[in-house]
C-alpha cells in the first residue's frame, strides 16, 4: 500500500500538469461554439478550431466601457471626432450662453398673449370626439332608440351598465331598467361603439360634479333627460364624424 500511493500520487500530479492547457483550450472552443447562432458558423468552428485563437486575444468586456468600432481600413474610429472644439465649449462656459438664451425665451414670452384661459368664464373647444356624461336618445318621433340588445352592457369593462327589458306588444324589446354607474365609467367609449343605434351616447358634458356618490347613479329617466337636452349637439357631432364610423 506504502508503495502505490506514490506511484497513483505521480500519475495524478502528471496529469494535473497536463490537464491546463488542454482543459483550457476545449472550454475555449466550447465557449466559442456557444457563441455563435447559425449552424453554418458552427460548422466552421468545428472544421477549424484555430479560430479559438481570437477568443483568447480578446479583452474582457468591463461594465461602462466601450468596445473600440473600426472602419472598413481597420482604423480605430473616434467617437468623440466632429464634435465641439475645446474653444467652442470655453465660449459656452465663460460666456453663459445658455443662460442668455434662456432669458431670451423668457422675454419673448412676456410681450406675448397669455395662454390660460379664465375658466369657468371662458372654455376652450372641445373636439366632437369627446367623451363625458351619457344620455339616452330618442328618434324624432318620440320613441326611444334603445332596442335592449345589452351589447353594452356586455362590451362594458367596468361592468358599470345595468340592464333590464321586457317584450313590447308588437314583439320587439325595451329596457325597463337602464342604470349607469359613473364612480365605475372609465369613459372608454365602448358602450356607443357597440350599440347599433346609437342609443347610448356621450356628450360633451364635463361639468356635472356632485356633493354624494349617490347623485352619480343614473338611472333611465336621468339618461333620456340628457339626451333630451343636448340632442341638437349629440346628432352634430355624430353626422361630423360619421365618415369614419
Amino acid at each position: 500500500m506504502s508503495f502505490a500511493r506514490p506511484r497513483v500520487f505521480a500519475g495524478l500530479q502528471h496529469r494535473l500538469v497536463l490537464a491546463p492547457r488542454s482543459s483550457v483550450t476545449r472550454s475555449q472552443l466550447l465557449a466559442y461554439r456557444l457563441l455563435s447562432t447559425s449552424s453554418n458558423r458552427h460548422a466552421q468552428h468545428v472544421q477549424k478550431p484555430e479560430l479559438t485563437s481570437d477568443l483568447t486575444n480578446r479583452t474582457p468586456h468591463r461594465h461602462g466601457v466601450s468596445t473600440p468600432q473600426y472602419d472598413p481600413q481597420g482604423n480605430e474610429i473616434d467617437p468623440y471626432k466632429g464634435g465641439p472644439s475645446a474653444i467652442d465649449k470655453a465660449v459656452h462656459i465663460f460666456f453663459f450662453t445658455e443662460i442668455i438664451r434662456g432669458m431670451w425665451i423668457v422675454l419673448e414670452n412676456f410681450f406675448r398673449p397669455p395662454y390660460t384661459i379664465m375658466y369657468p368664464f371662458e372654455k376652450g373647444p372641445l373636439s366632437p370626439r369627446f367623451r363625458g356624461e351619457h344620455a339616452l336618445r330618442r328618434y324624432p318621433s318620440g320613441e326611444e332608440r334603445c332596442i335592449a340588445c345589452k351589447l353594452c352592457e356586455a362590451i362594458c369593462p367596468a361592468q358599470a351598465i345595468t340592464i333590464e327589458s321586457e317584450a313590447r306588444v308588437d314583439g320587439s324589446r325595451k329596457t325597463t331598467r337602464y342604470d349607469i354607474d359613473m364612480t365605475k365609467c372609465i369613459y372608454c367609449g365602448f358602450c356607443q361603439e357597440a350599440c347599433p343605434v346609437d342609443a347610448i351616447v356621450e356628450t360633451q358634458n364635463q361639468e356635472f360634479s356632485t356633493e354624494t356618490r349617490e347623485e352619480l347613479l343614473y338611472n333611465k329617466e336621468k339618461l333620456l333627460a340628457n339626451g333630451d337636452r343636448a340632442e341638437a349637439e349629440i346628432a352634430a357631432n355624430l353626422y361630423s364624424e360619421h365618415v369614419y364610423r
